[in-house]
């Protein structure tokens, strides 16, 4: 269900796309290539267990050849358990919970930011080493676990069209800034018998949709503010 309603979407935004291609002007074609790309990258993302796995798919379509997917470690103090990843994580979280956060990069682009509660009690001691000591990406650490990601929230944070654009003429003017943040989920990562083991709230970066427009839209689409 959730694959066929992406590509429903999908499909409508190539319409739209298409339809008006011929004599619109150029900066509501390129608010159109915005949302299209944004409402894919969101499908996505909610129709497949890895996040990672599809910022790779992402990065080797839209970066140069031989990229791979770089978790960048963001050390600090940890972040408080929100209540609903205490709810999510079940009795879980009472044998402990450990916080990490990264960046997630293709080549110079950060693609995502990734917020981590995780239970290492349901972890090996070497999943748990390498998120400890290096910086590989968490859903390429504990791939052998063979789990699965249940959806809890999807925000788009950007809108490349107005409300209500599609009862009025298209916009003449450029599309709005991307801004820093464009996209955000949370999600429970659990193995497959239902048991869940991580917490995560990802929120995706403008650079991302930046990096995948036309380079002739993305001129028509103010500058990128710096990710902050």
């Amino acid at each position: 269900m959730r694959r066929h309603r992406g590509l429903v979407a999908f499909t409508l935004c190539l319409t739209l796309l298409a339809a008006p291609a011929l004599a619109a002007p150029d900066g509501y074609v390129a608010r159109l290539q915005a949302l299209a790309l944004l409402q894919t990258l969101n499908a996505d993302l909610l129709s497949h267990d890895s996040a990672t796995a599809v910022l790779q798919s992402w990065c080797d379509a839209h970066a140069p050849g031989g990229l791979k997917i770089v978790a960048q470690r963001v050390r600090g103090p940890d972040k408080p358990l929100p209540a609903e990843a205490r709810a999510a994580l079940g009795d879980g979280a009472a044998q402990g919970v450990r916080y990490r956060r990264v960046l997630l990069a293709c080549g110079s682009q950060v693609l995502s930011e990734a917020d981590n509660w995780y239970l290492p009690a349901r972890l090996t001691p070497e999943m748990n080493r390498q998120l400890e000591e290096t910086d590989t990406p968490f859903g390429v650490v504990v791939r052998a676990l063979d789990f699965r990601r249940r959806n809890l929230s999807a925000k788009l944070l950007y809108a490349p069209l107005p409300p209500g654009w599609e009862a009025s003429k298209a916009p003449r003017d450029a599309a709005p800034p991307i801004p820093a943040q464009v996209l955000q989920h949370s999600a429970v990562l659990g193995t497959p018998s239902g048991a869940p083991f991580s917490y995560v709230v990802e929120t995706y970066t403008g650079q991302a949709l930046a990096m995948a427009l036309p380079r002739e839209s993305r001129s028509l689409i103010w500058r990128l503010p710096p990710l902050g």
